[in-house]
Parts: structure tokens; C-alpha cells; sequence
């Protein structure tokens, strides 16, 4: 029943619940119907002060639910920053991946969540893991962003970090191609610029 209460503490961002109930004996990892801990929970409703108390009484921040989120992968992918560096200071695994079989920074980098972008790059995430669809972050950034503003910054923070620029995808096509189909200049000179061909 604590359990229970905790996850709804989680969703509901009420810290100072699950800290009286972690204190009455509720498990922090405790897991909801799909598998969801408490932390993940509180995660997908970005309740930063929730999920710090939850990760502070040991909850697992790389605790998978049924279809392969945790609280890091979940918290990159979103964009939820501060959940992120609270996951990233207490033990992330940057190198676990989703149910794409991709790093928290594919998604990231695809939805345009720039400071989550350079916060997992400066963690030392592998800027050129490769997903299930044969997709790179780079890739994902110029195939499934709009050619934005947002998507070109990540772009370069991509390319700054040393992400290879002529790996192509499952296909055999190169970013810069992909660029060049969708006419995104600025992206397709950064791109140039850094020996893409």
C-alpha cells in the first residue's frame, strides 16, 4: 500500500509525501502497473523536487520499465534537464539505450532539446551511436528536426564534439545528403565546412 501511495506522491510531484512515506518504510524503487518506478514517475511529469528526494533515499536512475524508459533516458529525451543532472550525478549509464536501441542523445538531438544536447555531450555520451534504424544523433537531428534554429545548434554542438559527418545511414545516406534533400542551408554548410561529402 505504501508503494502505492509513493508512486502517487511521484506523480503528483508531492516531495515531502514520499519523503514521509520512504521514512514509514515505502521502497524507493517501488513500480506502478508498466513497470514505472516512483522516480520515473515523477520523471515523466518533470517533478524535479520529487525526483531528487527519490534519487537522495537510493532510487535507481537507470531502472528500465516494460518498454525500455528510465528515469535518464526518459529525462534526455524530454528535454527535462534538471532531472537529467540530478540522473547524471548519481550514476546515469550513458551508455544504456531505448527500446530503438538508441542513447538518451538521439532522441534529444531529434526533438531539438538544445542544453540537453550539450549537457550529455559534455557527460560523454558517444555522439555517433547508432540506433536500430541505422540513425545517429546527427542523422536524427537533420532527418527528423525541422532545419531550425534549434536543430542547427545541435548540429554543430554534434559536429564540435567530433561526431562523424560522412556516417551515413542504413540506406547509405549521408547527413549531408539528407540536408541537401530537405534544402537546409545553414545546416548543409556546417556540415561542408566540417568535411562532409
Amino acid at each position: 500500500m505504501l508503494e502505492k501511495e509513493l508512486i502517487a506522491a511521484a506523480r503528483l510531484g508531492n516531495a515531502a509525501e514520499i519523503s514521509a512515506l520512504i521514512q514509514r518504510g515505502a521502497t524507493a524503487d517501488a513500480r506502478d502497473e508498466t513497470g514505472a518506478t516512483a522516480l520515473l514517475v515523477a520523471t515523466h511529469a518533470n517533478n524535479v523536487e520529487a525526483a531528487r528526494v527519490l534519487v537522495e533515499a537510493g532510487a535507481d536512475v537507470n531502472a528500465k520499465d516494460h518498454i525500455g524508459d528510465s528515469p535518464y533516458l526518459y529525462a534526455g529525451a524530454r528535454g527535462h534537464l534538471e532531472i537529467l543532472k540530478i540522473t547524471l550525478a548519481h550514476g546515469a549509464d550513458l551508455k544504456s539505450t531505448n527500446r530503438y536501441g538508441g542513447t538518451a542523445l538521439i532522441p534529444a538531438a531529434e526533438r531539438g532539446h538544445v542544453e540537453t544536447v550539450r549537457t550529455l555531450i559534455e557527460a560523454g555520451v558517444a555522439v555517433d551511436h547508432v540506433n536500430r534504424l541505422g540513425w545517429t544523433a546527427l542523422l536524427e537531428a537533420i532527418i527528423l528536426g525541422g532545419g531550425g534554429d534549434k536543430h542547427t545548434e545541435i548540429v554543430r554542438l554534434l559536429i564540435d564534439a567530433g561526431a562523424d559527418v560522412n556516417l551515413a545511414d542504413g540506406e547509405g545516406v549521408t547527413p549531408l545528403a539528407h540536408a541537401q534533400r530537405r534544402r537546409f542551408g545553414e545546416i548543409e554548410r556546417l556540415l561542408i565546412a566540417a568535411g562532409a561529402h
